[in-house]
């Protein structure tokens, strides 16, 4: 399946950018896990910039302008689909219990809402003391003493919002696949060129993710799951007239009046995605609700409920561009996603098709989390000790290259460096170790088997290595059979959850029943491959240079192909550089070339084919000085991807001299 633009995420945001997209005359495809489980629908549906007192001068003014253009985006939806969205442009009443908090966050509230460099005019907002907020909202509790009103603060009725927009989308031609979960990126050299989903490989000329609390599980984004608990209750038949006409935005807890109940909200509790409403939670929010607005307490409760709000870790979204050129980012909104959708849509639709960025999305870039700048090649540290006193010549800090690479990506996790090392055949733990921190690995192969039975050189092998800053990457060495690999890839699995890891799911699948040449056996590596993708593994399988079997590996499920250079620990250098060179050229997952690498220069000659990864065991572990030699694969992998990004001189026939005969002085 192709389409022109890929939305992963079919929530307000998602939903929202591709009916915009599709508006402006694109061709438009939603991916959505699940639809009602989109923190839409678990939302309030509060437009509330000023009541929520946005401190940050950007956020509020990204606020500002969304609200802004609610009503006439609403009305657009309204007649695409002849259904109310439930926007009411009503105000929000804050109340505060103690007159000292009030008389505090009057001054607060008034610099917050003081127009900013980005801004348009500040909202209004009128400070009621305690017999005008009485007066104004009967029924508010005893201990209420004062509050804020804003009046140009309104809401949206969340789950009729939701209806409308997937109703809206259908109308306009958007393809809608609800219950398509993507599980990776696939990418080629700063590029997405598709998407592996539980359907398949997609493919588009661009991506947008918008999955919320789920974009983590894509890309290592600083975006986490906030479950939030909420609750209605019923309006009684006895009541003649609505008794909540504001929406109430107290201390942690918020009141909004609808039709017929009144919603109540909302924890904010960070428990990744810990599923279920709690009897704490629920009596949290009954207890705060109830001392806001007392005659509650006798109203008959409707409907508990939850959802995931996406939150970065300074409450902000992210939005924008991304490291890959065909890839935008409109994730993290938290608690504003109904609120900033008509805006995201706007933004990124401008950003995709008119590459317009706004100066205001310089403030929600993915880069603000960095620690410091990317640059193209991963850090070069030396932290072993060479034990001939050699040191490289090489600064780590090197300057930034004219050359763009995207970060290496397996299963949706993101690593710095493209060589990984293996433990097995050190003459001693000590060298092991010294020379997997010479090589600045970060994934690290462990035969699963051998270290269950301690075999030698394995004994302790599980302590030796730092595993909360090494992926470990357990592999089926030893395995005959399909049969075999399956059961030691779950013991696998198990091992890495004992050492930590509890989400790795990564398997370096071997099934050689050939003991003299060791080389792998493609009809039980693929039956098993089959089974593993079905249980949930990240399967790295590692298979004889063979184009037609490393694609229906792909095809499969899995996470990269490992062709082998030549037979594993012979040392002789590439021997199949056409077949891995088709490899590449086709492959929609990371090639990792592995076993035969008997030299840098080796090295360096497959990553500069266009190899993804080297994992390389025997040249180091074998070498007199094993850490020094682990150094040097590391540059030599470096070396090679830069060199592959560059691109080779062209290749002649005749000799063509460095320097220009024309101009010249002549004797």
């Amino acid at each position: 399946m192709t389409s022109e633009i890929v939305i992963i995420g079919g929530g307000v945001i998602g939903l929202a950018i591709a009916i915009e997209l599709k508006l402006r005359g694109t061709n438009v495809t939603v991916f959505c896990r699940n639809f009602q489980a989109a923190a839409t629908h678990a939302a309030a549906g509060m437009l509330a910039p000023d009541a929520e007192n946005i401190p940050n001068g950007a956020m509020r003014s990204l606020c500002w302008r969304s609200r802004a253009l609610y009503p006439d985006w609403t009305h657009k939806l309204e007649e695409l689909t002849g259904l109310n969205t439930g926007y009411r442009p009503c105000g929000i009443l804050t109340p505060f219990f103690e007159e000292s908090r009030g008389a505090g966050e009057q001054g607060s509230r008034r610099a917050s809402l003081s127009p900013s460099s980005s801004s348009s005019s500040p909202s209004p907002a009128y400070w009621l003391n305690k017999e005008a907020i009485h007066q104004y909202q009967p029924g508010l509790g005893a201990e209420v003493v004062g509050g804020w009103w804003y009046p140009e603060d309104a809401q949206v009725d969340n789950k009729a919002l939701a209806h409308v927009l997937w109703t809206a989308a259908e109308s306009v031609g958007v393809k809608l696949k609800d219950g398509i979960t993507v599980e990776a990126f696939l990418q080629q050299q700063g590029q997405v060129v598709g998407v592996q989903t539980n359907a398949g490989v997609i493919r588009a000329a661009h991506y947008v993710l918008a999955s919320g609390a789920w974009s983590n599980e894509l890309l290592p984004l600083p975006v986490l799951p906030r479950k939030g608990q909420m609750l209605s209750v019923r309006i009684p038949e006895f009541a003649s007239e609505l008794p909540l006409k504001r929406v109430l935005y107290g201390q942690d807890i918020y009141i909004v009046p609808r039709r017929d109940r009144l919603i109540i909200g909302a924890t904010s509790e960070a428990v990744g995605f810990t599923p279920n409403n709690t009897p704490e939670g629920i009596q949290t929010l009954l207890q705060a609700a109830i001392r806001l607005y007392p005659q509650l307490k006798h109203y008959p409760i409707q409907e508990f409920w939850w959802g995931f709000r996406p939150a970065t870790s300074d409450e902000l979204p992210i939005l924008g561009t991304s490291y890959c050129q065909n890839l935008t980012l409109a994730t993290g909104h938290y608690r504003n996603g109904i609120l900033l959708a008509p805006v995201t849509a706007t933004l990124i639709a401008d950003l995709i098709l008119e590459q317009k960025s706004d100066p205001i999305l310089s403030n929600f870039h993915y880069s603000r989390f960095q620690s410091q700048p990317s640059t193209s090649t991963p850090m070069l540290t030396h932290s072993a000790n060479f034990s001939n006193g050699y040191h490289p010549a090489i600064s780590p800090q090197h300057p930034p290259f004219p050359v763009q690479d995207s970060p290496l990506i397996i299963a949706g996790k993101t690593f710095q460096s493209r060589l990984m090392t293996g433990t097995g055949k050190y003459r001693s733990i000590e060298e092991m170790q010294q020379s997997v921190a010479a090589s600045d690995c970060q994934i690290v192969t462990v035969a699963v088997r051998r270290v269950q039975t301690k075999a030698p050189g394995h004994e302790g092998l599980a302590e030796a290595l730092d595993w909360t800053k090494i992926w470990m990457l357990p592999n089926t060495a030893g395995c005959q059979t399909a049969e075999e690999a399956i059961r030691v890839a779950r013991l696998g699995r198990e091992m890495a959850k004992l050492l930590g890891q509890e989400d790795n799911n990564f398997v370096k699948l071997e099934v050689i029943p050939d003991l003299k040449y060791l080389l792998p056996d493609p009809i039980g590596t693929l039956q098993a491959a089959e089974q593993l993708v079905k249980e949930g593994f990240a399967v790295l399988p590692y298979i004889n240079a063979d184009p037609m079997l490393a694609k229906r590996l792909e095809e499969v499920g899995c996470a990269t192909v490992m062709p082998l250079a030549s037979p594993i620990g012979s040392g002789q250098g590439l021997k199949t550089t056409a077949n891995i060179q088709i490899i590449i050229e086709n492959a929609g997952v990371p090639v990792v070339v592995d076993a035969g690498i008997g030299s840098p220069s080796e090295a360096a000659q497959a990553m500069e084919l266009g190899a993804d990864v080297l994992l390389i065991n025997s040249a180091i572990a074998l070498s007199p000085n094993p850490a020094a030699m682990a150094r040097a694969m590391n540059l030599a992998t470096v070396a090679g991807r830069l060199a592959y990004l560059a691109g080779r001189m062209p290749i002649k026939d005749y000799a063509s001299p460095s320097s220009p005969l024309t101009g010249t002085i002549t004797s």
